[in-house]
């Protein structure tokens, strides 16, 4: 990794294509080593609040360094000692009450010690247990996606904001208020207990299925995905994945985003139109993902107990198995929804299998099930899924001729939106229908 900035031919830097290019690949280095170098320094301290903004400040130190510089032979021990020292100056700045006098003398002990100081970067992976962390049961879940993103994914507090539609001093508000609950909480950087593990790793896996999905759609915005958040969740699960292999539940969890991603080239067109799945140019469709996650999928379907990321990777496998939208297996899709609403008896998934029976058997019949599912659970009202009722609602009236009907409910639908991109394909689709 060592080498200074690529040269021209003439011997002076590049400061074109391959200065992009070197900055994309030190970007992608810095997001890698994020979550082994606060976990090094938490390990040390025992101080994950401090140890965080430590993190930050020396991964935009190595920002501004590293592209006129080169890469340092041992990246992770650059970043390690930059963080020490800021975490040394953070400490010896709040010397006014004798807690942070002493932290602030044994960090510097920790400095100075030769069994202590920052020699070679350790290899531990910390990924699994910062995730852990950051998923505490005392945050909230928007906490834990924020503090994910931050710790373990390596993004600034502009970049979550930007992603999230919300001011950065809002951000940067939730996320120090998520170290200080943990703080409060007496989070450790240790494995949870036998008995709390199981529900912190399914707190992780839902953090992470909770940022794909905000990048998949975004809830906001001129665009219909956010790229940057589906990437940041494949690679987190990807670290996740290869932390517990033999975990059926987080390979389905991949496989599922995989397979779903596979379709993101398709989802628009020429003009940044939503083309809904139906119409979708299935060549676009990125086959090695499609092959991978399928894979995946198969490698743990066999297994005595099935998950609903699981149920969900083999729902978007049918999908991904058709050639063409006439021979996609909608009974078997069907099938698999009302598995995965025994599993998870939630709206979203209520309301797809609306659309799973009516593609299986008739418009008819996915409207008998979509009254019938609001008169019991009132899916119509439920915030996550209310703009979404109203899109089913009019698309299954539309199957059945009722063009008036189905173009008053795709104007509501567009009016419940904030994704510029879904509001005008509803509006399109209801002025198409007069």
């Amino acid at each position: 990794m060592t080498g200074r900035r690529p040269a021209r031919a003439d011997g002076r830097p590049d400061s074109g294509e391959g200065a992009r290019g070197l900055n994309a690949d030190i970007e992608h280095l810095l997001r890698i080593e994020a979550p082994q170098v606060l976990g090094a320094l938490v390990r040390r301290f025992g101080r994950f609040d401090i140890a965080e903004d430590a993190v930050q400040e020396a991964l935009l130190a190595a920002s501004r360094a590293w592209p006129a510089t080169g890469v340092p032979e041992n990246p992770r021990s650059w970043l390690i000692r930059i963080g020490y020292r800021r975490m040394v100056d953070a400490l010896r700045a709040d010397q006014a009450r004798r807690r942070r006098e002493q932290e602030a003398g044994v960090a510097e002990l920790a400095m100075r010690e030769p069994a202590r100081q920052a020699g070679p970067a350790p290899e531990t992976d910390d990924s699994l247990a910062l995730l852990l962390l950051c998923c505490h049961p005392a945050l909230s879940a928007t906490s834990q996606v924020a503090l994910t993103l931050r710790a373990v994914g390596g993004l600034t507090t502009a970049e979550i904001a930007h992603a999230y539609g919300t001011p950065e001093n809002t951000m940067g508000t939730r996320i120090s208020r998520a170290k200080q609950q943990l703080a409060r909480a007496g989070a450790r950087f240790t494995a949870p207990a036998d008995t709390d593990r199981d529900s912190r790793m399914a707190a992780v896996m839902q953090v992470l299925y909770l940022i794909f999905n905000e990048g998949y759609t975004a809830s906001s915005g001129d665009r219909l995905a956010r790229v940057d958040l589906t990437g940041e969740a494949i690679r987190l699960t990807r670290m996740l994945h290869r932390s517990l292999p033999a975990d059926a539940e987080v390979t389905g969890l991949l496989a599922l985003m995989l397979l779903a991603e596979a379709r993101r080239p398709a989802r628009t067109g020429g003009h940044d139109e939503l083309v809904p799945l139906d119409e979708q140019d299935r060549t676009r469709w990125n086959r090695d993902l499609i092959g991978e996650g399928t894979g995946l999928i198969d490698s743990v379907w066999s297994r005595r107990e099935v998950g609903p990321y699981q149920v969900q990777a083999a729902i978007a496998a049918c999908h991904a198995a058709a050639a063409s939208p006439e021979r996609t297996d909608w009974p078997q899709i069907a099938a698999l929804y009302l598995w995965l609403e025994r599993l998870t008896p939630t709206a979203p998934v209520r309301l797809s299998r609306v659309v799973a029976v009516a593609k299986a058997y008739g418009p008819a019949r996915g409207l008998a099930l979509l009254d019938d599912l609001n008169r019991r659970f009132r899916l119509d009202q439920d915030p996550l899924i209310r703009q979404r009722e109203r899109a089913v609602r009019g698309h299954l009236l539309q199957m059945t001729g009722d063009a008036t009907g189905a173009a008053r409910l795709y104007r509501e639908a567009a009016s419940l939106t904030g994704n510029r991109i879904e509001q005008r394909y509803l509006l399109d689709r209801a002025g198409h229908l007069g």
